[in-house]
């Protein structure tokens, strides 16, 4: 009994430390994120051309650049805001190597989940009925199995998790200005390869707003398992067995300290420190209370500091001046 309110009790303060002006501007950053890159993306899915009546499914090459560029948008705005996410499987990789904890990552995909749904529900409302079509919603072929449908989405999110992951590794040399773009020209890749065979989704929050919106859930489960379990897989492989840090070798025969460091950083980073309105750690504010006017140490437990050897030096300092 007391263990289960114990545990309670840390989840409640857990959640109370989570909502400060930062965190609450990281979500708000991921639902806009995701809404905005969902609403502009499946409407690349809209044909509005006609021949003989009849409307031409869009360009396989016009929506693997709108998805692509829509998703280097997004990252170049809010990636110092949220991290720009914009993805469900991407949070989870992230909490799965500890790089984000378990309640920012809750709030995250809430925001995500919601942002999508938004965006679609406003593309539904914005679209006339007679070229609305299927409104970008994922199914899988009529020539696949459901089997092959959940490996083409493991695999084609699982290379685009992979790059997100080495173009935000801090430990790597590579210029990061670039990262936006690289992204972008990964979800173009995983599109142009994977949008006959399953939609290539490669994010459970966008199949599940337009999903919600037309009522069309067959085979959904498969835009779920399959990038969540792609991006998992490609961090930790990145993380843990192709990460800079081991690749370095030993100099002049001593052991080199990386992968110690790296094990210290990510210890850091799994604590998510709240922030004050100056960015500065919350945690850290009572430290300058044991400090006087003089920035000294005052006392330590009651117990006065003095140092009689200095002391010692500095009357004898006087007597020689007064001598």
């Amino acid at each position: 009994m007391y263990d289960c309110l114990r545990d309670q009790n840390c989840s409640m303060i857990a959640f109370r430390k989570f909502l400060t002006k930062k965190s609450l501007r990281a979500v708000t950053g991921e639902f806009l994120a995701t809404l905005i890159f969902v609403l502009f993306s499946l409407g690349s899915t809209v044909s509005w051309e006609e021949v003989e009546e009849q409307r031409l499914p869009a360009s396989r090459l016009l929506i693997s650049i709108c998805f692509g560029l829509s998703v280097a948008a997004m990252v170049k705005c809010f990636s110092e805001i949220s991290g720009a996410h914009i993805n469900p499987a991407v949070t989870l990789a992230m909490v799965f190597t500890r790089r984000l904890n378990v309640v920012r990552a809750l709030f995250y995909l809430c925001a995500q989940c919601l942002g999508a749904t938004a965006g679609s529900g406003i593309l539904f409302m914005v679209t006339p009925e007679s070229v609305r079509g299927r409104l970008g919603v994922t199914w899988v072929s009529s020539s696949l199995t459901v089997f092959q449908a959940f490996m083409v989405e493991l695999l084609i999110t699982f290379q685009m998790v992979f790059v997100v992951f080495a173009t935000s590794d801090p430990k790597s040399t590579r210029i990061k200005s670039s990262a936006a773009v690289d992204v972008g020209l990964s979800i173009s890749i995983g599109h142009l390869f994977a949008v006959p065979y399953t939609g290539a989704s490669m994010n459970p929050a966008r199949s599940l707003g337009p999903a919600i919106v037309t009522g069309y859930w067959e085979d959904h489960w498969v835009y779920w398992v399959g990038p969540i379990l792609g991006a998992i897989i490609a961090a930790a492989l990145h993380k843990y067995f192709l990460h800079p840090s081991l690749k370095k070798p030993a100099v002049d025969g001593e052991l080199v300290l990386e992968k110690a460091n790296e094990e210290a950083e990510d210890t850091f980073q799994a604590v998510d420190m709240d922030m004050d309105e100056n960015n500065e750690p919350e945690s850290f504010n009572s430290i300058v209370d044991i400090t006087d006017e003089n920035n000294r140490l005052d006392s330590l437990n009651g117990i006065n500091i003095e140092n009689p050897v200095d002391d010692e030096l500095f009357n004898g300092t006087n007597m020689e001046k007064k001598n």
